[in-house]
């Protein structure tokens, strides 16, 4: 965890998902979690960083209680909580041990970087397994992940492409291109094929499954640097085409909408 730890205590996830880049990905997860949560549903946000999910949904109405487990994303998080008037519990944890919650206690479950976070499948595992067992009967998850082929194209080839090499020279990739994560990577990339398997273990149902950023990161300074109007017109052309399975494997982030079967 100390990898994690360090990372975000130089890393300012606040600008990130405020930037209007970041702000395609917040647009799109937020669409969902309405859609499948009614007005005044109860949700944990799990790994809440700095709190940007949390306090737009408590704005909404929501009964919104956050974990998060880095120290400096609860200082910031604290800080905007007093800006904005807000009132959510927020607790220091992790998202492998909910068991301060009770079993069927939230309408839904917000997994909105723990799963970018573990590098091996039994962590993954009980993950979700924890997510699943404080999940009422007819809930939701929203488990997002960080998609492999999007890793390969904008970091691995990037530039003159040494990355690529480098990632072969230190064995972080497989025969077939799939990233091998280690800890001091951060992050973790998958498939779908991985993700289903992860469902399939956990007894999760997947209700929808979309690109939350898409074409995004790809075009990241045109986008930061569209007109007003442009930028809703991407929106909308974002919106439009981010549940289509054939372009899943291209967006940096997905969005998994899962319930208990």
């Amino acid at each position: 965890m100390s990898y994690i730890t360090d990372y975000y205590n130089s890393y300012n996830e606040d600008a990130r998902t405020k930037s209007r880049h970041g702000s395609v990905e917040f647009t799109t997860n937020m669409k969902y979690i309405r859609a499948y949560v009614a007005q005044g549903g109860k949700i944990l946000d799990v790994g809440a960083g700095t709190g940007v999910y949390s306090m737009a949904l408590a704005m909404d109405g929501y009964d919104v209680h956050a974990l998060e487990l880095v120290e400096h994303n609860i200082e910031v998080f604290r800080a905007n909580l007093r800006e904005s008037g807000a009132d959510i519990p927020l607790e220091q944890g992790n998202a492998l041990d909910l068991s301060r919650f009770a079993d069927g206690s939230f309408d839904a479950v917000i997994l909105f970087g723990p799963l970018y976070h573990l590098y091996s499948k039994e962590d993954k595992l009980t993950v979700l397994r924890e997510a699943k067992r404080v999940l009422k009967p007819d809930g939701h998850i929203f488990a997002a992940y960080c998609m492999n082929e999007a890793t390969i194209i904008q970091y691995a080839f990037k530039g003159d492409g040494s990355n690529m090499m480098d990632c072969l020279t230190k064995g972080l990739l497989t025969a077939d291109y799939h990233c091998i994560s280690e800890p001091a990577e951060i992050f973790e990339q998958v498939r779908l094929e991985d993700i289903d398997e992860l469902n399939r273990e956990t007894g999760l149902k997947r209700v929808k499954i979309v690109s939350s950023d898409l074409f995004t990161h790809y075009i990241q300074d045109r986008v930061d640097n569209f007109s007003d109007e442009v930028y809703q017109a991407y929106i909308k052309y974002h919106l439009a085409i981010c549940e289509r399975p054939d372009l899943l494997g291209v967006t940096n982030h997905s969005l998994d909408i899962l319930v208990k079967e």
